[in-house]
């Protein structure tokens, strides 16, 4: 890790405090992106722009866009004037000072929180070689008010998180209805008769960048239709492939998938990346113009 990471300001400043009456963190009442950063540059900035300020909108947060990127830009030329150009950048808006009590302040001003954080490169092993995942115990409620937003309650990913140590790259979770959601920082893809599907978020889950960009782009350049489903567990582990996605390690093919909630542990094995694999190279393009 570069000695000067990480860097983070606060409202414009390096190394301030945020204060303990933040609403952020007394309620967890705010929204956060975290994206990559390369050479100088937010890769799907575009996704992570639309998605912060759905969301800030949807919490009633009067978020300042003009102000949000000029504290960015300053952290970022600052990044890049130490030699920083392969990292992770992340933005936490939140509501700001406040009371005690859930209702809203009569004057609200956001909290803009940037950090940049080491990052590892695109292509790890993982990307290369792909990951071994297991099946969550945990369930995600549902909650359509907050679905697809990045609020910064995470509560359930963290619970989720905690099932296991390092033995796996990534676990999956189903919603309390039983149907397959996402992982815990991954949005998931199906592959079935050269078709790709992935799971419905209206009801729970994070709306994620990368997922977008595979929906709306680079899905599209290969000619493949994207469907969004209502998605049961027997139709994920039938799939002819499997690939895990988002916004700072890309695209994750999945190796095999373990449920370990019972005593004899089952595995479900998958040997074709074909369509994770030209993703991918049409990732590291995308990342490299």
């Amino acid at each position: 890790m570069p000695n000067n990471l990480p860097l983070i300001s606060v409202n414009g400043v390096l190394d301030a405090a945020i204060s303990p009456l933040d609403r952020g963190f007394a309620y967890g009442d705010g929204v956060f992106e975290t994206c990559r950063y390369q050479k100088g540059a937010v890769p799907l900035w575009h996704y992570h722009r639309e998605r912060l300020l759905q969301s800030a909108e949807r919490l009633k947060i009067p978020l300042d866009e003009v102000l949000l990127l000029q504290y960015r830009d300053e952290l970022i030329a600052r990044a890049h004037a130490d030699g920083i150009d392969d990292a992770v950048l992340k933005i936490t808006v939140t509501r700001g000072v406040g009371g005690r009590g859930y209702r809203l302040p009569a004057m609200v001003e956001p909290t803009y929180c940037i950090g940049i954080f080491a990052g590892s490169p695109l292509q790890t092993e993982q990307f290369d070689q792909g990951v071994s995942v297991r099946l969550c115990d945990l369930r995600l409620s549902l909650n359509p008010s907050l679905a697809g937003m990045k609020h910064l309650n995470r509560l359930e990913h963290i619970l989720a998180r905690a099932e296991w140590g390092g033995e796996y790259a990534e676990g999956l979770l189903l919603d309390t209805q039983g149907r397959v959601i996402e992982a815990t920082v991954s949005n998931i893809f199906v592959v079935k008769n050269n078709q790709l599907y992935t799971p419905d978020l209206s009801g729970a889950g994070v709306a994620g960048v990368m997922r977008g960009a595979i929906i709306e782009q680079l899905a599209p350049a290969m000619k493949l239709n994207v469907d969004i489903i209502d998605m049961e567990l027997d139709f994920l582990l039938s799939a002819d492939e499997i690939f895990l996605c988002n916004s700072v390690y890309g695209i994750w093919p999945v190796n095999n998938i373990v449920d370990d909630r019972q005593k004899n542990s089952t595995q479900n094995i998958y040997s074709q990346h074909q369509v994770a694999q030209v993703l991918q190279r049409q990732l590291i393009q995308l990342f490299s113009d």
